[in-house]
């Protein structure tokens, strides 16, 4: 019950903040429209609010206080996420807001949580032992902005449809609080916390869905896709240094990320400015619909967090590579034969 209940008011908070964040984004005209706002990463032409993050922040906010004590590190949770819910209701207002100040704004929320006293210390090696890193000076520092970062961007780029976000927080949340009660094999309140606040954050993410889920009500923007992506970077710290089982959970967004970085800069492109040549851009080119796609990412995101709880470290290794491959083979298919894919009109014969 002490796990259940900050879920439901999580849940219920985010939920009940939806609609006044709707009429608040049309007012405030932070609204997507293609006609206004063009973006060659748009997958459809409706007239949507944005600001999604204001209703996820205030769930998780609010839960958060009235459930977690207001030590160091929740406190760098907060200040970070009002961060980035700013810049992210920023970007949704100007259409011209520069890719270049949100990543200099998730570095700094980045390093506010470092300042907190969260960082990675250890990792285990999936051949046996665990590698520290505490003995290099500022090297759990560097590698904690490196990952929060990353997973914020990587999570930024898989809200193409509706639906997919929110759907892929859910279950990378859910699966990291799995885990800490699994590790909690010493009755460390510690872990309990940890599961706490990732039920809280699956709750929102999951309360957020609904609203989202097509035909979108309202759309994350920015500053929902950093929340969200932050709080799940920071969870997979405090869960025991767990980088391995989020980044199996988020294997499917992780290669589409790194196949678009790469893609990108080969193109001679900078890597940070948005095209339509995604995961889920491929699948709506190949015919798929918007319910489909996020139903892929959700259903592969829940069944590599399953084997993730279950498996070693070192069969988390070979899982990732296995699967990594699998899903990179079937986005270069989607890349060159994609168009082959679409299913005919009834009148092409």
């Amino acid at each position: 019950m002490n796990l259940i209940f900050p879920a439901i008011i999580s849940f219920i908070l985010t939920a009940i903040s939806v609609p006044f964040t709707i009429t608040l984004a049309k007012k405030a005209k932070l609204i997507d429209n293609p006609k206004i706002r063009p973006h060659p990463a748009h997958t459809q032409q409706r007239i949507v609010p944005r600001a999604g993050g204001l209703a996820i922040f205030l769930g998780l906010a609010i839960t958060t206080l009235l459930f977690m004590p207001l030590g160091k590190t929740v406190t760098a949770i907060l200040i970070s996420t009002l961060l980035l819910l700013i810049v992210g209701l920023f970007d949704d207002k100007y259409h011209n807001f520069s890719p270049y100040l949100r990543l200099l704004a998730q570095f700094i929320a980045a390093a506010i949580i470092v300042l907190g006293g969260v960082s990675v210390k250890f990792i285990t090696n999936p051949f046996g032992g665990i590698i520290f890193f505490e003995s290099i000076p500022l090297l759990p520092q560097i590698l904690t902005l490196i990952w929060i970062v990353w997973v914020m961007n990587m999570i930024n780029w898989s809200k193409g449809v509706d639906g997919q976000m929110p759907g892929i927080i859910t279950v990378a949340a859910i699966i990291l609080g799995l885990l800490s009660l699994k590790l909690n094999i010493s009755n460390d309140p510690g872990q309990i916390m940890v599961a706490k606040l990732s039920f809280i954050t699956a709750a929102s993410a999951f309360a957020f869905l609904l609203f989202n889920w097509h035909p979108a009500k309202i759309f994350p923007g920015f500053s929902g896709s950093a929340v969200s992506g932050f709080m799940i970077a920071v969870l997979a710290i405090l869960s025991g240094g767990k980088l391995a089982t989020a980044g199996l959970v988020l294997l499917i967004p992780a290669t589409d990320f790194a196949y678009t970085f790469f893609r990108r800069i080969l193109e001679g492109k900078s890597p940070v400015w948005g095209d339509r040549g995604h995961l889920h851009h491929k699948m709506l080119k190949a015919g798929l619909s918007h319910q489909q796609i996020a139903l892929f990412y959700i259903l592969g995101s829940a069944i590599l967090g399953a084997a993730a709880l279950s498996l070693s470290s070192q069969g988390k290794l070979f899982a990732a590579i296995l699967v990594g491959i699998v899903i990179f083979g079937g986005i270069l298919w989607l890349h060159f034969f994609g168009e082959l894919q679409k299913r005919p009109a009834p009148d092409n014969g």
